[in-house]
C-alpha cells in the first residue's frame, strides 16, 4: 500500500475524487428510491398506492438481505486483495444496468411490475456494495481528527447532487400528465411523453448516466491500495480473517454494539425515506411535481445538516451527534403520523383541500413538508457521523471487514424494515399503520447507541 494511504494525508484532488462518489450515487436514492420513481411505481404502474407500497417494500427487503449477507464477506476479501476500485467498478455496473431497466415500467402495465422490482433490487444491491468499498477508503485519506469533516462533506455533496438531479428532472423531464408541462412550465426534453410518464421513468436511466459521469474522478484521482494477492487466495484469506473477527467478538464488543445500533436505526431511516414519497402520494394524492418539490426541501435541509454536522462532529463527538439526530427523528416520525388529508396533530379536524387549490395549500400538507424538512436536517448528520464513528472504533488493519460489517449492520434489518412496513400495510390496508413501525427502529437504536463507550 502506498505511503499516502498509510499516512492518511491524500492530496486535495484525491479527496475530491472520493467525495464525488457520494455525488455520483445520490441521484439513485433521491430520484429512484424516494421522490420520483417509487411514488410513480406505486401510484401509476401498480395504480394502487397501498399495494404498490407493499410490493416496493418486499423488493427493497430482498435487496437489503442480499447486501447484509454478502457485504462483510466481500469487505474481508477486499482487505485481502488490497484494492477497492475494481469492486466499485463491478458493482457500479450492476447499478447502471438495474437503473436503466427501470425505463420499461409503463403506466398501468401489470406485465412490467416484476421487471421493475427486479431492476430496482439489483440496482440497489449494486450501489450499496459499491458504497461499502468506497467507505473503507475514507480513513486512508485524512487524519483521524478530520474524519467527521470528510464524512460530512461527502454526505453533503451527495445531497447536493441529489438536489441538482431532482431539479433537473422536475424542471425539464417529468411533466404533469394533464398539462404536459414540467415544473418550470416547459415541454419535456427529448420528446418525452407526459401521458406515458416518460419523464418519471427517465429518472432510472438518468441515475445511471449520472453515476457513470461523476464516478470517473474517483478512478482517476483517488489512490487505491496496492494489489496484495489474486482473487482466489484472497477469497480464502478474506473468509478466514472474517471468521477470526467474528470469533473475537468480545475483543471488538464496543464496535459491535455500535454496529447493532446502526443496524436498527439506519434501516428505520432508510425505510422512512423509501416510503415518505409513497405515503404522501397515497395520503394527499400528490403527483410527481408535489413530491419532487417536497424532495427538494428535504434534500436542501439534509445537505445543510450533513455539512454542519460534520464540523460539529469533530467538536462534540460522533455519538452525541447521532443521539441528538435520533431524538429528532423519533419526534418527527410521530409528527408525520399525526397528519392526514383531513386531520392535523391526530385530533384537529381541517377543511378538505378545495379542488384546484395551489400546491401545499392545506394545513396538513404544509405540516408534512415542515416535518420532512426537519427529518432531512437530522438525517444528514446521522449518516455522516455514523460512518465517522466506525472509523474511530474499528481496528486500522481491518477497515474493509468492519465497513463490510457496517454495510451489513445497515442492511441486516433493511429487509425487516421495508417488509415490516409492507406486511403491516397489507394486513391493515393502512399506509399510516405501516409507517408507524419505524418509530420503534429509531428508539431501540438510540438505546443501544447509548451503551457504546467512545472513550475506548
Amino acid at each position: 500500500m502506498s505511503s499516502k494511504l498509510q499516512t492518511g494525508h491524500a492530496s486535495k484532488l484525491a479527496i475530491w475524487g472520493w467525495v464525488l462518489f457520494d455525488w455520483a450515487c445520490q441521484p439513485f436514492f433521491t430520484l429512484v428510491t424516494t421522490f420520483v420513481y417509487a411514488p410513480y411505481f406505486a401510484s401509476v404502474v401498480v395504480a394502487d398506492a397501498t399495494r404498490g407500497q407493499a410490493l416496493w417494500g418486499f423488493a427493497a427487503g430482498f435487496a437489503g438481505l442480499a447486501v447484509a449477507l454478502l457485504s462483510p464477506i466481500l469487505g474481508s476479501v477486499a482487505d485481502a486483495t488490497g484494492r477497492r476500485k475494481p469492486w466499485i467498478a463491478a458493482f457500479g455496473l450492476l447499478m447502471i444496468v438495474g437503473s436503466s431497466l427501470l425505463w420499461y415500467g409503463r403506466p398501468g402495465d401489470a406485465d412490467t411490475i416484476m421487471l421493475v422490482l427486479f431492476a430496482f433490487a439489483i440496482a440497489s444491491i449494486g450501489v450499496e456494495f459499491a458504497t461499502v468499498f468506497n467507505n473503507s477508503m475514507m480513513p486512508t485519506l485524512v487524519p483521524p481528527d478530520r474524519l467527521g469533516r470528510l464524512s460530512g462533506l461527502g454526505w453533503g455533496m451527495g445531497y447536493v447532487g441529489g438536489l441538482v438531479s431532482l431539479v433537473l428532472t422536475l424542471g425539464f423531464l417529468a411533466a404533469n400528465p394533464e398539462t404536459g408541462r414540467t415544473l418550470f412550465g416547459f415541454e419535456p426534453l427529448f420528446g418525452l411523453d407526459a401521458k406515458l410518464s416518460e419523464g418519471d421513468r427517465a429518472s432510472g436511466p438518468l441515475s445511471a448516466i449520472w453515476f457513470i459521469v461523476f464516478v470517473i474522478p474517483l478512478f482517476l484521482l483517488t489512490p487505491d491500495g496496492k494489489k496484495e494477492m489474486n482473487l482466489g487466495p484472497a477469497v480464502s484469506t478474506g473468509l478466514r480473517n472474517l471468521l477470526d473477527t467474528l470469533r473475537e467478538v468480545r475483543a471488538h464488543g464496543n464496535s459491535l454494539i455500535f454496529l447493532l445500533a446502526n443496524m436498527i436505526y439506519a434501516n428505520g431511516l432508510g425505510a422512512l425515506f423509501a416510503f415518505g414519497g409513497i405515503y404522501a402520494a397515497g395520503t394527499f394524492g400528490w403527483g410527481t411535481i408535489e413530491i419532487g418539490l417536497f424532495g427538494i426541501f428535504i434534500v436542501i435541509a439534509a445537505s445543510i445538516g450533513a455539512l454542519l454536522g460534520g464540523r460539529i462532529d469533530d467538536r462534540i463527538g460522533s455519538k452525541t451527534v447521532i443521539l441528538v439526530s435520533l431524538a429528532i427523528l423519533i419526534a418527527m416520525s410521530i409528527a408525520i403520523l399525526s397528519v392526514d388529508r383531513d386531520t392535523a396533530f391526530f385530533v384537529m379536524t381541517v377543511e378538505p383541500k378545495a379542488p384546484g387549490a395551489g400546491l401545499f395549500s392545506s394545513l396538513p400538507e404544509r405540516l408534512y413538508v415542515l416535518f420532512g424538512a426537519i427529518i432531512g436536517i437530522a438525517a444528514g448528520p446521522l449518516q455522516a457521523s455514523s460512518r465517522t464513528l466506525l472509523a474511530r472504533l474499528a481496528p486500522a488493519d481491518q477497515l474493509g471487514q468492519f465497513y463490510g460489517l457496517f454495510a451489513m449492520s445497515g442492511k441486516l434489518t433493511s429487509f425487516a424494515g421495508p417488509i415490516a412496513v409492507a406486511a403491516v400495510t397489507a394486513a391493515t390496508a393502512s399506509q399510516r399503520a405501516g409507517i408507524s413501525v419505524l418509530v420503534g427502529f429509531f428508539t431501540v437504536g438510540a438505546v443501544l447507541l447509548a451503551m457504546v463507550d467512545v472513550r475506548r
